[in-house]
């Protein structure tokens, strides 16, 4: 622009030659200003940066990169930070700018939501420096093709595992379940107390003891659960730019971590037209590290699921009657259809809970007002196949499947809500 200006008035001066001497001692005093800040700028190499990454990502989660900075020059400076974030964001637009005083140090920091797994390359950390004057910019590269691998959201998991400790659960959608009988295991004898279920006394304790003593109990133990993850063409839709197979996998990690607090078995399978990752299930604390990397590496697969593989494998593999929480997906009646046999047939040696997903574009589709009448047959066939998936939870529940039939966004919600209740009602 000072050029542009340079330019405009050497032309003036074409016409009004007075003034031709004035704007050549500009012209050198404006060279001399420039000089002035290459100098102060390259004279050393003033400015440190680092690009402070985390161990690992947490999948849909908003994640925290932390940029440090220090200025040893003698002036304050102002930094522009363009950061080469990773290819999967396709964010080319990244700038931050910040003023730093002269030899202090400075944080910033800024969120990235992945919405895949696997591993993230961030490039060069670039930092454009300019004096006061602000003539002349000085580019710094730092922290060259840092790596970080994004895992299933371990935030979400100890979300969750908080507010269970800390009796908020509530606050998040989560229900108490009511406990119904006596399915528990027993624990021990204790005296009565205000507030003790009165069928629990225990009479001849309280004959021998003449306080009247109750039996205590305890929530059945070391359980075998299965998260079993559909891995077909079925999982691969998106919803908030994230796939429901990416759903199904923070639900397990959040789902796992609660039943291992519960002192149950985890173990995790996925499947489409073969059987692909299996762990059995196991109540060691480190099982849970154990499904996190089993997760990470599961992938969606273009071809339709064979159920009857999954059998098959149930049927050799897992020998004590479990519970089985089925991630999948049924978009049409008849493919529920082709599919019921299996189910009915694994619900006979366990406890199957068939979670399937609501279609929440179309609900939201259905719930528009029609401009024409094109849009009103969309949205009468929109309403058929919103109507078909509760046709479908029905039709499990008559075969005494357990059903959950979730938005996505509330999975994780409604399958911790669904263990609880199987715990309390002693289903297992």
């Amino acid at each position: 622009m000072i050029i542009c200006a340079f330019a405009v008035l050497f032309l003036v001066s074409y016409w009004y030659t007075p003034i031709y001497a004035y704007i050549w001692l500009l012209a050198l005093g404006f060279l001399l200003l420039t000089l002035a800040d290459i100098i102060l700028l390259f004279k050393e190499n003033s400015l440190e940066a680092e690009r402070v990454l985390p161990e690992k990502f947490s999948n849909s989660d908003l994640n925290s990169v932390e940029i440090k900075l220090k200025n040893n020059y003698s002036v304050k400076v102002k930094v522009e930070i363009i950061d080469e974030i990773p290819v999967q964001f396709q964010k080319r637009d990244f700038l931050k700018t910040v003023h730093i005083p002269s030899h202090k140090k400075m944080k910033t920091s800024y969120g990235l939501r992945p919405v895949e797994r696997g591993e993230y390359i961030f490039g060069n950390l670039n930092c454009y420096v300019s004096s006061p004057i602000q003539l002349i910019k000085k580019r710094y590269t730092f922290n060259k093709n840092q790596m970080v691998k994004v895992f299933p959201s371990f935030i979400q998991m100890k979300k969750y595992d908080f507010l269970a400790i800390d009796n908020r659960i509530s606050q998040i959608g989560l229900k108490k379940i009511r406990r119904i009988g006596h399915t528990m295991e027993f624990e021990q004898i204790k005296e009565y107390v205000q507030g003790d279920d009165i069928r629990t006394i225990n009479w001849k304790a309280t004959a021998k003891h003449r306080d009247i003593m109750v039996n205590q109990y305890q929530d059945e133990k070391s359980q075998p659960i299965y998260s079993i993850i559909d891995t077909s063409r079925v999982m691969k839709m998106p919803f908030n730019e994230l796939k429901l197979i990416d759903y199904a996998i923070n639900s397990t990690l959040a789902f796992s971590n609660i039943a291992l607090k519960k002192k149950d078995k985890v173990g995790m399978l996925s499947f489409s037209h073969k059987i692909g990752n299996y762990l059995s299930a196991n109540s060691k604390m480190t099982q849970l590290q154990l499904i996190l990397n089993q997760l990470y590496n599961v992938d969606t697969k273009f071809l339709d699921s064979d159920f009857g593989l999954l059998y098959a494998h149930l049927k050799r593999k897992v020998t004590q009657r479990s519970l089985l929480m089925l991630y999948t997906n049924f978009e049409h009646i008849s493919s529920l259809q082709r599919q019921l046999p299996y189910l009915k047939a694994i619900s006979k040696k366990h406890v199957l809970v068939v979670i399937f997903f609501k279609n929440t574009e179309l609900e939201k589709f259905t719930e528009e007002n029609p401009e024409n009448l094109a849009t009103i047959y969309e949205q009468t066939i929109a309403t058929q196949f919103k109507n078909d998936k509760y046709y479908m939870a029905k039709e499990l529940e008559k075969h005494g499947i357990q059903t959950i039939l979730t938005a996505p966004k509330d999975l994780s919600i409604n399958t911790i809500n669904k263990y609880l209740e199987i715990k309390a009602r002693g289903i297992l």
